[in-house]
């Protein structure tokens, strides 16, 4: 699913205008890049959180000439669902 299919999935359902919905979206989205970007996380509750995971310095191997490769530290992105969005999941498969 597309950004596009989610605001007419929305639209189709609120009776909304798809332009006011893909600026709902638009926000929504920007909201929690700013917010992870300031390190702070988002919980949704009966959804997920959205943090900051630190990732530690590694070395890493070139497969192609077997090389290592040192990979810095970093910070990531990582979402982790809530178990009641997990549980309705699982009951689909």
């Amino acid at each position: 699913m597309t950004k596009a299919d989610l605001v007419e999935m929305v639209a189709s359902k609120t009776g909304l205008t798809r332009s006011d919905v893909a600026a709902v979206v638009d926000e929504f989205l920007e909201a929690v890049k700013k917010t992870l970007e300031n390190g702070n996380n988002i919980e949704i509750r009966g959804f997920g959180t959205f943090k900051i995971k630190a990732r530690k310095a590694r070395k890493a191997r070139n497969p192609r000439t077997g090389e290592e490769v040192p990979v810095p530290d970093r910070k990531v992105p990582v979402f982790k669902p809530s178990n009641e969005f997990k549980s309705l999941i699982i009951k689909q498969n």
